[in-house]
């Protein structure tokens, strides 16, 4: 069940708002979003930083961080989610960043996907090991990421 109906509905009823920085999954998550009707009321906007420096230029994160870690990180993927809500001015920022594959990348495995939620009062971010192909992990990482959100702005909303 696509749970992005509901992260929306929970937000609109508390009057916040939401913003995405995206890796892996390449602006997927945002436009799960945005295929629900009346988007427009919650959704500031997304950043597809798929390039490890546009984490830094664009989303704020620490370039030292990304230089002793690479992309592929906790703290990364929680830096790109703050740096979502303070650049696009959401109350909620979500983050994927990860190794899609077919094969390893930035020292990590294929499957290994960090997704992080940074809101208002709380951040969490999750590490998974994800199965299948480059489709179905970024798929996964989509339904996790949302799930990790629904989560969080339940709590907190």
């Amino acid at each position: 069940m696509d749970v992005a109906p509901r992260v929306l509905e929970v937000l609109r009823s508390a009057g916040l708002t939401l913003a995405t920085a995206e890796s892996l999954t390449g602006g997927l998550v945002c436009a799960r979003l945005v295929a629900v009707p009346g988007a427009s009321d919650v959704v500031r906007g997304a950043v597809v930083a798929y390039a490890t420096d546009l984490k830094a230029s664009v989303l704020g994160v620490d370039a030292r961080l990304l230089a002793e870690r690479g992309p592929v990180d906790a703290d990364v993927a929680l830096a790109m989610a703050r740096g979502a809500r303070s650049r696009l001015g959401a109350h909620v920022g979500l983050a994927t960043t990860g190794v899609a594959g077919p094969g390893p990348a930035d020292g990590r495995e294929a499957g290994t996907v960090f997704v992080a939620v940074s809101g208002p009062a709380t951040d969490d971010v999750r590490e998974l090991a994800l199965g299948g192909d480059r489709d179905e992990v970024r798929e996964a990482a989509v339904d996790a990421v949302l799930e990790l959100a629904l989560v969080q702005v339940t709590r907190t909303a």
